[in-house]
């Protein structure tokens, strides 16, 4: 036994630095310095969204000078709102946009996975406003689009169609178009039911039928691969969960690699929700996010 030992110990240090595993992003667990003349900050304001209005947060990042900026759209509908990744983000520098979709959580206006696709474009077309720039010093060759679930369709849908998004971040994924073909077993229909009305009481104006014509009716639309491939080769990192729908984010990542080879896929072992998974999950982001503005602060 001692000599297995000795042999273990021996081997390691073999390794070179480069193959062992990264430490954890300072960002993720530690507080920088304040800063005085420019703290980090708040504030949460409504953005105009058509027939209601989005109930948004800006969490600003600390230091003169403009500031990439991050836009984190939540799932459907909205119980993990990964604000631990939002924190992170800023302590590395980055502004980041949190909202609640027209009609989720006391937002004003009706749900719709439609309107959550404007809701979301119209949340990115904010950021790039003049004025919003000026206000928090946003600098708008470095967004990037996150999202969690719906969010990351939501994600992949506004960023295909604007292409000064530098970046793209998607935390397991859905399809909505694999939902709706699975909705012609009975399993799939049933399981489907069971995920809508657990989702329904925090929404407004939306109904299981609403919601299940509208990801039947055009199945192009609310397509996740088809978002990827109109991406493009710009930066993209898709991180699914083995215990939520990681099936999704292999399928989506085939697509996305056949119009950008370098599309990086991580499946890991963990829930939808990376319940065990939260500090891996920051790192992840915070260093994806660094590859877009290496000098954020």
């Amino acid at each position: 036994m001692k000599k297995i030992g000795i042999l273990a110990v021996a081997l390691t240090l073999a390794i070179p630095a480069a193959a062992k595993e990264a430490p954890i992003h300072p960002a993720v667990t530690s507080d920088p310095a304040p800063d005085a003349a420019y703290p980090a900050g708040m504030s949460a304001f409504t953005i105009p969204s058509e027939d209601g209005a989005l109930n948004a947060v800006l969490y600003t990042a600390a230091g003169s000078g403009l500031h990439p900026t991050l836009l984190l759209l939540h799932g459907f509908p909205g119980n993990e709102q990964n604000l631990d990744l939002a924190q992170a983000a800023r302590r590395a520098g980055w502004n980041v946009l949190t909202l609640h979709y027209r009609g989720s959580w006391g937002s004003p206006g009706s749900f719709s996975f439609t309107h959550a696709s404007e809701d979301a474009w119209n949340a990115l077309q904010y950021l790039q406003q003049s004025a919003t720039v000026a206000r928090y010093r946003i600098d708008t060759s470095a967004i990037v689009v996150a999202g969690h679930s719906m969010g990351g369709f939501m994600a992949a849908d506004v960023a295909a169609a604007e292409p000064h998004v530098a970046g793209l971040f998607l935390i397991d994924p859905w399809d909505p178009s694999e939902t709706a073909a699975a909705l012609s077993t009975p399993e799939g229909e049933a399981a489907w039911k069971a995920e809508v009305a657990s989702d329904l009481p925090p929404l407004h104006g939306a109904t299981y039928d609403s919601l299940t014509t509208e990801i039947r009716a055009d199945t192009e639309k609310f397509d996740l691969g088809r978002k990827l491939v109109g991406y493009g080769r710009r930066p993209l990192v898709i991180i699914g969960a083995e215990r939520g729908i990681g099936a999704m984010a292999r399928k989506v990542t085939a697509d996305a690699q056949s119009a950008n080879p370098d599309t990086r896929l991580m499946v890991w072992p963990t829930d939808h929700s990376f319940s065990d998974k939260r500090i891996a999950l920051a790192d992840a982001l915070v260093r994806f996010l660094k590859q877009i503005a290496p000098m954020a602060r």
